[in-house]
Parts: C-alpha cells; structure tokens; sequence
C-alpha cells in the first residue's frame, strides 16, 4: 500500500508522570510535539507503553484531549479503548470517539481467556459501537490468549471499520496467513519493534513501536527505506538499532523507555505500581547502549 491509513511508523507514546506521579498533560502536548517533528506518522496513546492498565478512564480522557489538542490535524491520533470487560470498553469507545480522535484500539482481553467466539464478539461489538477505524491488538505474552489469524481474517471480513491489525506475536507465518487472506486494506503492524523489517518483508504495513519515543528518526529511516525497496540500508538499520530495542525490553515495558528518555534529556516521570523504576544495573546497561549509537554522552 504506497499511502498507509495511519503511515508506517505508529509511535505508541509513553505517558508522562510527575514527581508525586499524578499525570502531566503538559509534558505529554511536549512529547506528541517531539514524537511528531521525529518522524512519527501517528501516535497510540495510553496503550502498554502508556501504561494503560493504571491510567484510569477519566485520566485517559484528560490525556487523549491533551494530546488532540497538541497534535491538532498534523498526525493522527489513535486512542486505546481495550478492556477485559467488553461493556465497557464499549462504553469508553462511545466517549472518546466524540474527542475527535482518528482512530482506536482495542486489545485482546486480559484474564479472562476467552475463546475465539468470544473475542470476535467482543471485537465487534465495540468497532459498531463507533465511527472510527479501529485497530485490534493481539499480544499473547501479556493476555494468554492468542487471536488465532482465522479470527482476525474472520473480523476484516466481516466488519467494515476493523482495518487494521497490531501483531505481537513472535509466530511470522500466523502474520502472512493474515497479511495475504485479508482485504487488500487491512493492514498489519508489527507490535514488537524487532518484528518491524521481517514483518514488512512479508507484505506488513509497518509498526506501533516502544523505540519510535527515544531513537524515532533513525527508526523511520528504517521504515521508510524497508517500504521503499531499499533492503539492504533497511537490514543495516536494524542491525544498528537492535541492541537498543532489546535493552528496552530487559525488564517490563515501558520502563527501560522511560529511563532511556530521562538519559536523552527528555525525562517523562516514572512508572507506577506494581512496576519500579529501572534499577542501576539496567540503567547503566542501557546508558551503554545509549552512548555506543551516539544518544548520550
């Protein structure tokens, strides 16, 4: 597809805490700003890398109309809406649909390990409940449950507004079984930033990615080439930024990005309960990657 929905590198923003970690909406208008001058396409906001399961409703409200209002009409703005509830999420959908964003995502529910019946049911109910494309979110490692592609291609089919697919799943040949049996439109997107070039290899659109916060003009070099035909400055791209993206997953994210924005000169706040701040020892691992590409001093 040579003109993506939402472009190719979705940056999912980390979301800014302040000391006493209450949230700080005038630092999350500064990091959409930042995100966007560094290449981002678009940005998620409030998904796993903003800490979605602590940031509750009416603080995501308060975030989403923070980061509308910073980005304005110069990217798109894709809001997370997922729950393990389905009533709910359908509800929060309905609200913050009317904040002008594009878009919205929903993840597989969590806990509850539903079976494929269930999270076609789910998913529907919450793309009718809106007028907006809404993106799935599979991540097995977080919700046990994996999407099976069968029910992913089942969703594109019959649901006008599912467009799109956010793929953390290692498996590669479930994402071809998606990318080929889909409609031309549907798009995937790697959910793990390591998966970005061998996904788009097989025909993926791009990514919703942890290292477009720190490292995000590089990374859409990356991107950009991979789309373009130019593997070969694709791979040394990657080859280049690989370190990095496995020192920000040493521990549960989005702690490491955290840090790492903090060494960048950019920081963001910390994580809250029941995640911690980055110990020493992973601080200094990743300060060593941050100075071997150049980010640090």
């Amino acid at each position: 597809m040579s003109q993506p929905r939402f472009g190719r590198l979705i940056t999912a923003m980390v979301t800014p805490f302040t000391r006493d970690l209450d949230l700080d909406l005038p630092r999350a208008q500064e990091l959409a700003d930042r995100l966007i001058d560094q290449g981002s396409d678009a940005l998620v906001v409030c998904g796993t890398t903003g800490e979605s399961p602590t940031v509750f409703y009416d603080q995501k409200m308060d975030l989403f109309r923070a980061v509308r209002e910073a980005v304005g009409d110069r990217a798109p703005l894709i809001a997370n809406v997922g729950d393990n509830c389905t009533a709910d999420s359908v509800d929060f959908a309905k609200d913050v649909v009317k904040l002008g964003v594009d878009g919205v995502m929903a993840v597989v529910p969590y806990y509850n390990k539903p079976p494929q019946e269930g999270l076609y049911r789910h998913f529907r109910a919450i793309a009718e409940a809106v007028d907006v494309p809404v993106v799935l979110y599979n991540i097995p490692g977080r919700c046990v449950v994996n999407m099976e592609p069968a029910t992913v291609i089942r969703l594109a089919q019959d649901v006008e507004n599912i467009v799109a697919l956010k793929q953390a799943n290692p498996d590669l040949s479930q994402a071809a079984t998606v990318i080929s049996e889909t409609p031309d439109d549907f798009e995937v997107f790697a959910g793990d930033d390591e998966l970005t070039l061998p996904l788009m290899a097989l025909g993926g659109t791009g990514v919703i990615s942890t290292i477009g916060n720190v490292a995000g003009a590089r990374f859409k070099e990356m991107v950009t080439a991979q789309a373009q035909g130019d593997h070969t400055r694709a791979l040394r791209i990657h080859l280049e930024l690989l370190p990095l993206m496995k020192a920000l997953f040493i521990t549960s994210n989005p702690i490491m990005v955290k840090r790492a924005l903090e060494l960048v000169g950019f920081p963001v706040g910390g994580v809250r309960l029941p995640l911690v701040d980055a110990t020493p020892e992973q601080t200094e691992s990743l300060a060593r990657v941050l100075r071997h590409l150049g980010m640090v001093d």
